[in-house]
């Protein structure tokens, strides 16, 4: 874990997980994200582009980012890693302490959807 570089991302909202297609070209995307001990966690759909370019490539690079994904500093090198659903408890509960109605609002509409979802662990390198 990098601390100089996690510091980076305190006290912010958003940041710009940027994946790679199997081409090597970079996507970014803007996402809602929480920590605890030196890990990033973010929840998407399960079939979501970027967990599909994170499951061929689990390597990352992340910035704090506005609300439309405007990168706010310098990207940081880190390693993805899709949650089993027990470890993703963990992510869940940090997000909807951050996000709070907001996170919940976003859970009902994906269970009336039915929608699967999934949780991302990110360790800075």
């Amino acid at each position: 874990m990098n601390t100089n570089s996690l510091s980076k991302f305190a006290n912010q909202r958003y940041l710009s997980m940027e994946t790679y297609r199997k081409t090597g070209k970079p996507v970014a995307t803007p996402v809602w994200f929480a920590e605890e001990n030196g890990r990033l966690y973010i929840y998407s759909r399960a079939n979501a582009g970027k967990v599909k370019r994170l499951r061929n490539n689990p390597n990352v690079k992340i910035v704090p980012c506005d609300l439309r994904g405007k990168p706010m500093g310098e990207w940081v090198e880190a390693k993805g890693q899709i949650l089993d659903e027990r470890r993703a408890t963990l992510g869940h509960k940090l997000l909807k302490e951050k996000y709070g109605w907001m996170k919940r609002i976003g859970d009902a509409v994906s269970k009336l959807r039915q929608r699967q979802k999934v949780v991302i662990a990110m360790d800075i390198l």
